[in-house]
């Protein structure tokens, strides 16, 4: 017979499990459902082994960029079964992608090469898969061996609207987290701000640090440019109130109205974007994928920006006119 103290013990057991697996997510609004019943899952487990053998999630991620990198080779055969193997390495970088961010929310692990690396891993997963499918398309494609530059072209459209189309996912989800969980809980950082960083170190004696942080000033200044009316929103809020305690009326109030778009970041961010890859290999016509991506992500892309800045500029008013 088990005794009650068993039980007991079982029960704190399970309950700190489920504790920590929870307490690894973002959050739940802005959780995608194919990560929650997949990817999370895994990268938990990931996590949990690399937390016990010491293994940083800076690791973690360059080991991701490795299997993406291998992923992108595989998709340059025409063979199927190598397609697979591709497919299933970029599940695996992918199931280490969140393994990382995991881990770092587990061990508070944070810091702002984590996060630079974090976003680059992905860039260096689809550089490789680009140019892997021109390569492919450029010998198998009597079109494109007829006009090898098309495809070069389109990859480079497209290359450069994936970047504007993950910039902004992830930064309207950052938004919505510091509304949600407050500073701590969100990476949202200020364009002004970094520059003012930037400006007081020197190349010399702090060259690598320096080029890290520029680069991460850029996108972020980047992703600022094409979000105007959210920019003015801070402002307004940090006029209004400067010690950042902003009122919890204010807060509950944004997150119900940005929650409905965290569909759209989810959608412009890895699983859709994959099933739309794999489905073009398994039809053998992996430029619908380039089609996928400048079509419906960019419509999505366009419409999430449209009704965000709207969303800003209506709370910018209510601000304004004292309603909060």
């Amino acid at each position: 017979m088990i005794s009650d103290n068993k039980i007991s013990s079982n029960e704190n057991s399970s309950s700190t499990s489920s504790s920590s697996y929870r307490d690894s997510l973002k959050s739940m609004d802005t959780e995608e459902h194919i990560d929650l019943a997949f990817y999370r899952p895994i990268g938990y487990a990931w996590a949990c082994l690399a937390k016990k053998l010491g293994i940083t999630p800076n690791v973690i991620t360059i080991a991701s960029i490795f299997l993406g990198l291998g992923a992108g080779v595989m998709f340059y055969f025409s063979d199927l079964w190598l397609n697979i193997v591709g497919m299933l390495l970029l599940i695996w970088a992918n199931s280490f992608d969140s393994a990382d961010g995991q881990l770092a929310r587990m061990t508070r692990q944070y810091s702002r090469i984590g996060r630079i690396l974090d976003g680059l891993s992905g860039d260096f997963w689809f550089a490789a898969i680009y140019v892997a499918i021109c390569l492919r398309e450029n010998v198998t494609s009597e079109f494109f061996m007829a006009h090898h530059w098309v495809i070069w072209v389109t990859a480079v459209i497209t290359g450069l609207c994936h970047a504007k189309q993950a910039a902004m996912a992830d930064y309207y989800r950052q938004f919505h987290l510091y509304f949600l969980k407050g500073e701590e809980g969100s990476e949202l950082d200020s364009g002004s701000q970094l520059k003012k960083q930037l400006s007081e170190l020197s190349w010399k004696g702090n060259f690598w640090k320096k080029l890290t942080l520029s680069t991460y000033t850029n996108y972020t200044l980047q992703q600022e440019a094409t979000a105007p009316a959210m920019q003015t929103l801070r402002r307004e809020l940090s006029d209004r109130f400067p010690d950042g305690q902003i009122p919890t009326s204010f807060r509950e109030a944004f997150r119900r109205k940005s929650l409905p778009l965290m569909k759209y970041t989810n959608i412009l961010s890895f699983n859709w974007r994959t099933i739309a890859l794999f489905t073009s290999l398994f039809l053998q016509m992996p430029w619908l994928y380039f089609a996928f991506e400048l079509t419906v992500l960019n419509i999505l892309l366009i419409y999430m920006i449209v009704r965000h800045e709207r969303i800003c500029r209506f709370f910018t008013r209510e601000l304004k006119e004292g309603k909060f």
